[in-house]
């Protein structure tokens, strides 16, 4: 059962016992995009009491404790491309962690819209936010939460379709994502990526 999230007293002082980070572009022109479908399940981890701070224009932050584990949640500020300089200023030199302390939430064009899947690590797949974070960090040993988004129809180029706001007729798999996302996000937390694997990646068809 997911446990609501409570703020520290001094988050400038606090080191996270992890990083929970939602990829997407900072503005009111991405916001309802599904390139930043990252940006909404961290958000959507924080709730409505989530205080975000600036952090010198690199990323907005929310300290949030889940299960007596100390949690920072990252919403890069530095564009979907650049999501590595914010990363790694934060992980390495501002809390001095590890990247298996890092959970990254991103949009996945090859999975079936409103889907999660976890992975270990791994490449980037081809999502330029990731792969920035790999370069940044000099690893692949973060843990992935992937958010379907699915593939733009015949005629829509791929850039198009990702900064397009999400349908209609697609909001309420997008609902049921970014709930999921909090309880997988939440079992990383306290059991670990292979138990949150286990119980979160359940197998489509031809996926």
């Amino acid at each position: 059962m997911f446990t609501r999230l409570r703020g520290f007293v001094n988050q400038g002082g606090t080191k996270p016992d992890k990083v929970i980070c939602g990829l997407g572009n900072p503005g009111p022109r991405y916001a309802r995009t599904r390139h930043n479908a990252g940006y909404r399940a961290v958000e959507r981890i924080a709730g409505a009491g989530g205080v975000w701070k600036d952090y010198r224009h690199l990323a907005s932050t929310c300290p949030a404790e889940i299960e007596g584990v100390s949690v920072m949640l990252v919403r890069p500020l530095t564009y979907m491309n650049l999501s590595g300089e914010a990363v790694q200023r934060l992980l390495y030199r501002r809390w001095g962690l590890a990247p298996e302390d890092l959970l990254v939430i991103h949009d996945d064009l090859d999975r079936p819209a409103g889907t999660i899947r976890l992975r270990p690590g791994g490449s980037s797949g081809g999502h330029k936010g990731v792969q920035s974070i790999i370069d940044h960090l000099g690893s692949q040993n973060f843990a992935r939460l992937r958010i379907g988004i699915g593939r733009p129809s015949a005629g829509l180029e791929t850039v198009e379709y990702v900064l397009k706001p999400f349908s209609f007729e697609e909001r309420p798999l997008f609902e049921e994502a970014w709930d999921a996302s909090v309880r997988a996000a939440q079992c990383w937390l306290t059991d670990g990526i292979e138990t949150a694997m286990n119980h979160f990646n359940k197998r489509v068809p031809g996926v």
